[in-house]
């Protein structure tokens, strides 16, 4: 008996379509949510230690990671992220939580490209500090310091040095306020507008 090659690509996506269903089911009993495939059969923990984060800290199968990218424990890097480290060395602290669709880059080609390739592109590496949470669709820039304790707004361009306990949002980013932190309470004093 000959299996035919249709029947063998028959098979296997009807295979692949049942462990969807039953993965897409446990995923939104357990957690009411719906993922796609990728996320479903993939370890958020595991890509995270691969990448040598620290214990606890996890990043979506469809994040963007190159070069150097160093991660703190009990990090969360959300979906569609891109850390681009190609440029110079991303270190993110301890307990951060780098919301979907940020993007932080070490490099820009500016330069190179308005001159023709004449220029290299300029590099300079990233810092953010332990319990920062930047917000959605943010741009960290290169060369960008990020201290302790801030929050970055969503839809932010961070491209300078900002100090600990900030609140910063805007394009380009500007401190707006500082973060207080008591215990396990937290209090945002916002400046004068």
């Amino acid at each position: 008996m000959t299996i035919k090659k249709n029947e063998i690509s028959d098979q296997f996506i009807s295979n692949l379509t049942s462990v969807y269903k039953k993965q897409r089911n446990e995923m939104k009993k357990k957690w009411d949510r719906v993922l796609p495939f990728n996320e479903l059969i993939s370890d958020r923990w595991e890509k995270a230690e691969y990448l040598h984060g620290l214990s606890g800290s996890s990043i979506y199968d469809n994040s963007y990671v190159f070069g150097k990218v160093s991660i703190g424990k009990n990090t969360w890097v959300g979906p569609y992220t891109i850390l681009d480290g190609s440029g110079g060395k991303i270190s993110i602290g301890d307990f951060c939580s780098i919301s979907s669709g940020v993007q932080i880059y070490t490099h820009n080609t500016v330069n190179w490209a308005i001159t023709g390739g004449k220029s290299k592109p300029e590099k300079k590496s990233v810092r953010i500090g332990d319990n920062c949470y930047v917000g959605p669709n943010s741009i960290i820039s290169m060369g960008t310091s990020i201290g302790k304790c801030s929050v970055i707004g969503s839809l932010s361009f961070v491209n300078s040095k900002i100090p600990p306990y900030s609140i910063v949002f805007g394009s380009p980013a500007k401190i707006v306020g500082k973060v207080i932190v008591k215990g396990k309470k937290v209090e945002f004093e916002y400046f004068e507008k």
